[in-house]
């Protein structure tokens, strides 16, 4: 269990993962991009973290021996009401309903790398309060864009991600961030939407660091 953390601080998050590797990637990633993280390798590690620290967000591995993500973010939205997001290999219909189900604010389908979990991040703070009222599921296989599902708005979430990537990639707060990206899709004449899809799938391509498996 640790707390890292690298000015300036953004907020506070919790990731919580069995495989070592892929939590130290993480956990590095979320502190250079300047937030304050909490690491975990359980599930109950993960549940006492979050009574203490109360993250502004958790980023849960699913299948984890003894208590699974499920089990934790279910702890976290009845007695902690911190929202949180999903990290997982598994994408199966089942996994998927119950993501759905537990109101995850994304899940996120390794492999992937830290390039694009930071924009996913910066996202998911970027739409507080709201984060809880859809789940967008975000693969490597294909652009960095969040599927609609249901209540989701496929909009919004192509518009929060863009944000979230210029916030990552310029060091801006969020309103700078979308102002920025406005300025830009009128020049271009384009729309919002569009300059920020265009801005997504670049951000697939040129992701150049090693995955997450």
């Amino acid at each position: 269990m640790n707390a890292t953390t690298s000015a300036p601080n953004k907020g506070k998050v919790l990731v919580v993962d069995d495989d070592r590797l892929v939590l130290a990637t993480v956990t590095h990633g979320l502190s250079q991009a300047g937030y304050e993280v909490i690491d975990a390798d359980n599930g109950d590690d993960a549940i006492l973290l979050a009574r203490q620290h109360k993250p502004d967000l958790a980023l849960l591995d699913i299948r984890m021996e003894g208590k699974t993500g499920f089990d934790v973010a279910a702890y976290l939205r009845e007695y902690c009401q911190i929202p949180f997001m999903f990290l997982s290999a598994f994408s199966d219909e089942a996994t998927i309903n119950q993501v759905k189900a537990l109101g995850a604010v994304t899940y996120l389908v390794k492999p992937l790398d830290i390039q694009q979990i930071v924009p996913a991040v910066e996202a998911a703070f970027a739409k507080r309060p709201a984060v809880q009222d859809a789940v967008a599921v975000i693969a490597a296989a294909g652009p960095l864009v969040a599927a609609p599902v249901e209540a989701a708005n496929p909009l919004q979430d192509t518009v929060a991600m863009a944000v979230g990537i210029v916030m990552h990639r310029h060091s801006l707060g969020r309103i700078h961030a979308l102002e920025r990206l406005k300025a830009q899709a009128h020049q271009d004449g384009r729309s919002l939407e569009s300059l920020c899809q265009r801005l997504l799938e670049a951000q697939e391509v040129l992701s150049g660091l090693g995955p997450l498996h």
